[in-house]
């Protein structure tokens, strides 16, 4: 470490221990202006000679004495609120509560006999003052042996704080043991580094200078004037949009996708149209990209094409019944306010939970102070249970009918197929129950052993239940009477990486909008390095075509996306390629295709100028369209294994609409098929589209690709950098508030 200029107050109990001499030492060593304080000494007019504190502590908290603390809380608030710095280290992160920086407190307090070896630091601040000097995002600090204290957040997250690293392993990279946490208080900032940082034992030469140059790091913004640990108060709208910009210019990232602003996401939650805005809620972990402590991410929309960031919405409560989690659910209207029915996750349970909006822009939200409202699962049919789960009960659908609520909740029946189980409730309050059984159970070989995320909607003549097994999306056509569904048809309602989709009724246009989530299909690692994960796929209009059969398509509004129509023809290719003269990797492209006498014929997206990266669209006569990935990305870590859905008869021109937004494939064909899927070329120049035949001819009609732009307005354009010139065709979004 290099000499430094800030003061830091080391904090004492009473006679350093060997952890804190040892680490006392190094600092004088690296010239470090450290002088040792102790606890029952703290006042106002001490702490005002130091720049930065730190207190560093390998033994439990509760051998200090709370009275101590509670004496300390005060001068330390005065301290933070006056632009002083905080770090906390090893088991003294224990202190948080009671020193009023956060109302969580970690939830994993031990000694580790194997210790981590280090930090992997969240890629959303690899370019910040913390981890200055460090090229990689896996950090060794410490030798990967002995015992060590820890302090750490894993079932919950701290309410104030934010993530900044987790932990690295010896013998693999663990994302959901945070390590290393940031808070803002006042003009002040606090870290809590409760892993990875012990001094009193071996390490490597590198792990200790990484050690040294993290201490320093940390010291040194905490004790900076004119630097911050953290931009933005974490989970507010702000520090969302900063991270979305921050994010911009990755080639990965879907520009007119709803895709979470960083981190991770899963399933949409919560849609609603209200008050003339469409808001989409769905499954966000502000922990990392990585399936962890689900919160409520929040996104708007007038005009389901522009969209903004809202601040988080649902946060699990550390003594609630959802502690592990704030789970999918639904959202409805009921006299003028917007209700939540999601699932609490505790432990081995999961349980059906209500909030409340407390605002009109559903920023704001209280929790029924009862929850769960359902407090236990059925007995008959006998539920499946997991090493997990005492009974897989959970994902919500709500709707009104004959004056009665609905409420679906996914599950499976023990040794037998999965299941949507029924309740109704006569009151607007949605606290009282009733149990009715199950609407459909499945085969278990066919239909999946569990449904998550049933949903049953209305589409005039017939009914849609649509479940997701784990697997895939299975619909049901069909009739609801007497709390039962009686199955006519059933299929996939997509071929690919799509899951677990929730609709969203449209009263005013009358239809029936759905979103999905589309699974990230790249290793954890992966996900890791690019900051986020998951993304939901377009809206799509669900209804019934004049033969009965279910029809998807892209919304209508989605057109106005459109900036350019960069190309227009109708090409016949015979046992040809040919390349278009266009490039990118955020465009639609639709056409209808002929194979006339060809065996086969299709398109490559996504594709370098040499071939080495290419994803194929192949159409044959063996009725399928498959998306070959087996040339999509020279990543290792990326899915290349093909998806393929049937599109018959193949004597008929295949209708084909084709969205491409960066890693994001949606395929819908004939209105009636979709594919979603996922690629990640690795070069900058896999960008060019071209067309083949093989064997024959075929006929590319009505060929038309345009440019698409951003649905984040305030993200930079980092692909062209212009926007539709005034007077173009472009088509104008609809204002929904002026529709109303």
């Amino acid at each position: 470490m290099s000499e430094s200029a800030e003061t830091v107050g080391f904090l004492v109990a009473g006679e350093p221990s060997p952890e804190q001499r040892v680490a006392l030492e190094r600092c004088e060593a690296a010239g470090i202006d450290v002088e040792t304080l102790a606890l029952a000494a703290v006042d106002d007019a001490r702490l005002s000679a130091y720049d930065v504190l730190w207190w560093h502590r390998a033994e439990p908290l509760k051998a200090v004495g709370g009275g101590t603390i509670e004496d300390v809380r005060a001068p330390l608030e005065t301290h933070l609120a006056d632009g002083g710095g905080l770090l906390l280290s090893l088991r003294a992160l224990e202190a948080v509560p009671a020193l009023g920086i956060d109302p969580v407190e970690p939830d994993v307090t031990t000694l580790e006999e194997e210790p981590p070896a280090g930090l992997l630091c969240r890629s959303a601040f690899a370019d910040r003052p913390v981890f200055d000097g460090f090229d990689e995002l896996r950090v060794a600090t410490r030798a990967p042996e002995g015992e060590q204290p820890c302090a750490r957040y894993e079932r919950v997250l701290p309410e104030r704080g934010a993530v900044l690293a987790s932990t690295l392993r010896a013998d693999r990279e663990a994302p959901a043991e945070p390590a290393l946490f940031g808070w803002r208080v006042g003009d002040g900032d606090v870290a809590g580094l409760g892993t990875g940082i012990q001094f009193d034992g071996p390490a490597p030469e590198t792990a200790a200078r990484n050690r040294g140059r993290l201490l320093e790091n940390l010291l040194g913004v905490l004790a900076a004037d004119d630097e911050r640990l953290l931009e933005h108060e974490p989970k507010s709208a702000a520090a969302l949009s900063a991270a979305r910009e921050r994010l911009a210019d990755d080639h990965h990232r879907p520009r007119y996708h709803i895709s979470p602003p960083e981190n991770w996401l899963n399933d949409p939650n919560g849609l609603l149209e209200w008050n003339g805005t469409y808001h989409v809620f769905y499954q966000y972990n502000p922990a990392g990209p990585h399936h962890g402590t689900i919160h409520w991410g929040h996104a708007v929309s007038d005009d389901l094409v522009t969209w903004e960031d809202r601040p988080i919405a649902l946060t699990p409560s550390p003594d609630g019944p959802d502690r592990d989690g704030c789970w999918s659910g639904c959202a409805v209207g009921v006299d003028g306010t917007a209700k939540i029915v999601y699932t609490g996750g505790d432990g081995d349970v999961q349980l059906p939970c209500l909030a409340t909006a407390t605002d009109d822009d559903l920023v704001d939200w209280e929790k029924y102070p009862e929850n769960p409202v359902i407090r236990s699962v059925p007995v008959d049919p006998p539920l499946r249970s997991t090493e997990h789960w005492r009974a897989e009960f959970r994902d919500h659908n709500v709707w009104r009918e004959d004056g009665t609520w609905h409420h679906l909740i996914g599950s499976g029946i023990e040794d037998g197929g999965g299941t949507a189980l029924l309740y109704t409730s006569e009151g607007d309050e949605m606290i009282d129950w009733t149990y009715r059984g199950p609407i459909l159970t499945g085969e278990p070989d066919r239909d999946g052993a569990m449904w998550e995320c049933p949903e049953l909607l209305d589409l005039g003549e017939k009914r849609l239940l649509h479940v997701s097994n784990y697997e895939e999306v299975r619909y049901y056509l069909g009739e609801y009477a007497d709390r039962s569904f009686d199955v006519e048809r059933d299929g996939l309602l997509d071929h690919g990486a799509f899951y677990a989709p929730q609709s969203l009724r449209d009263d005013g246009d009358d239809r029936w909008l759905t979103w999905g989530w589309i699974k990230p299909d790249r290793s954890p690692a992966a996900q890791w390095d690019a900051g986020w994960a998951g993304t939901l796929s377009l809206p799509r209009r669900i209804d019934l075509d004049d033969e009965g059969r279910l029809r998807q398509r892209p919304a209508a509004e989605l057109t106005a996306l459109r900036e350019d129509r960069a190309y227009a023809d109708s090409p016949t290719l015979a046992d040809e390629r040919r390349e278009l003269p266009f490039a990118g990797h955020s465009f639609e492209l639709r056409a209808e295709i002929r194979l006339e006498d060809a065996a086969e014929c299709g398109l490559a997206v996504r594709r370098s100028p040499d071939g080495e990266e290419e994803t194929l669209l192949r159409y044959t006569r063996e009725s399928d369209l498959v998306v070959d990935r087996a040339a999509s990305t020279t990543d290792h870590r990326a899915s290349s294994d093909p998806v393929s859905m049937p599109v018959t008869p193949v004597d008929e021109s295949l209708s084909l609409r084709l969205f491409v937004d960066g890693s994001v494939l949606e395929v819908f064909a004939n209105e009636r098929h979709c594919l979603s899927t996922r690629i990640f070329p690795t070069r900058a120049d896999s960008d060019g589209v071209s067309l083949y035949a093989a064997d024959g001819r075929a006929v590319f009609e009505g060929l038309e690709v345009w440019t698409m732009g951003s649905a984040w307005p305030a993200v930079g354009d980092t692909e062209r950098g212009t926007d539709a010139a005034p007077g173009s065709d472009r088509p104008r979004a609809r204002d929904r508030r002026g529709s109303r």
